[in-house]
């Protein structure tokens, strides 16, 4: 149990320092979670941002307003209801996550280096796995 403790904390460790190096516009990790979720998604509304990273209005609104200032993404009103704002990238916003992009490139070929093809597709399994455990608690959260 001790093992798997340790694996984890040393893998989010290592996680976080990768992320600093390809992190070259030194954007929050915040901002990178929401340029990124809105890459997967294209279009939410900051509610539904909030709830699937787990961060609080107070802190999700900050990091908006920010990525709108730098021209990463935009709001506009959702036409079902103008009180509410459908957030997306903007082209420099897709710029910015394709320049990290390359950076995670580095990822992909040091795991390669050291992991068979069964390996790979193991891990990749696993940690696919236990990415939607964890979103799907956070989630669970907010229900």
């Amino acid at each position: 149990m001790e093992n798997i403790k340790n694996a984890l904390i040393n893998l989010q460790c290592e996680l976080v320092a990768e992320r600093n190096k390809v992190n070259l516009q030194n954007i929050s990790w915040i901002q990178y979670d929401i340029l990124h979720l809105l890459s997967e998604e294209e279009r939410l509304l900051p509610s539904q941002i909030s709830t699937i990273l787990g961060i609080s209005r107070t802190k999700l609104s900050k990091s908006l307003k920010d990525l709108k200032r730098l021209g990463y993404l935009e709001q506009k009103p959702n036409v079902q209801d103008g009180r509410e704002l459908i957030t997306m990238l903007t082209v420099d916003g897709k710029a910015i996550l394709t320049n990290i992009e390359v950076g995670h490139e580095e990822l992909y070929k040091i795991a390669s280096s050291v992991f068979s093809e069964e390996e790979l597709a193991l891990f990749s399994e696993l940690s696919m796995k236990f990415s939607k455990a964890l979103k799907d608690e956070r989630l669970k959260e907010h229900e």
